[in-house]
């Protein structure tokens, strides 16, 4: 069983979860909690609150934190190649499909972004459309469209 811990941000209430000495979560406050965790502060819950608080002041451009997200391989491809988008800049789903080797995948790159389960910190608010529409967030789209703007205005 892991532990889990709730945390007011700019973007509102966030859930962080870790198990096994890695950070398997972090969700927004509309989103449901991942089952099997309890309410408890650990050091590494601490760490990832105070990395996401320096990231929301500007001050933190990557994040230094050990990651567990539990998916597919192509879902585990997909979130790699989000973790290499810089700071303040976006890709489309194309992109990201070309990026993992699947060029056509792009709606499958779509629904992977959608199953991530570590927002901002796997940065898949970093994706937008083909026209460079904002398209689906699971934190919504004034989320999505904070996140990128924060990054953009200190890029």
């Amino acid at each position: 069983m892991g532990n889990l811990q709730y945390r007011d941000s700019p973007v509102g209430r966030i859930g962080i979860a870790e198990d096994g000495g890695a950070v398997t979560h972090l969700f927004f406050e509309n989103e449901p909690a991942p089952e099997g965790f309890a309410l408890a502060e650990t050091p590494l819950l601490r760490r990832a609150a105070t990395q996401l608080s320096e990231y929301f002041e500007g001050a933190r451009t990557a994040f230094e934190l050990p990651l567990a997200p539990r998916g597919t391989e192509f879902q585990l491809s997909v979130w790699g190649a989000l973790r290499e988008i810089p700071w303040g800049e976006t890709r489309s789903y194309k992109d990201i499909a070309a990026r993992v080797g699947k060029p056509r995948a792009y709606r499958a790159v779509g629904m992977a972004n959608n199953r991530n389960p570590i927002a901002i910190i796997i940065p898949c608010h970093r994706v937008i459309g083909a026209g460079g529409d904002l398209v689906g967030y699971g934190g919504g789209l004034s989320t999505k469209r904070f996140l990128l703007e924060l990054e953009r205005r200190r890029a």
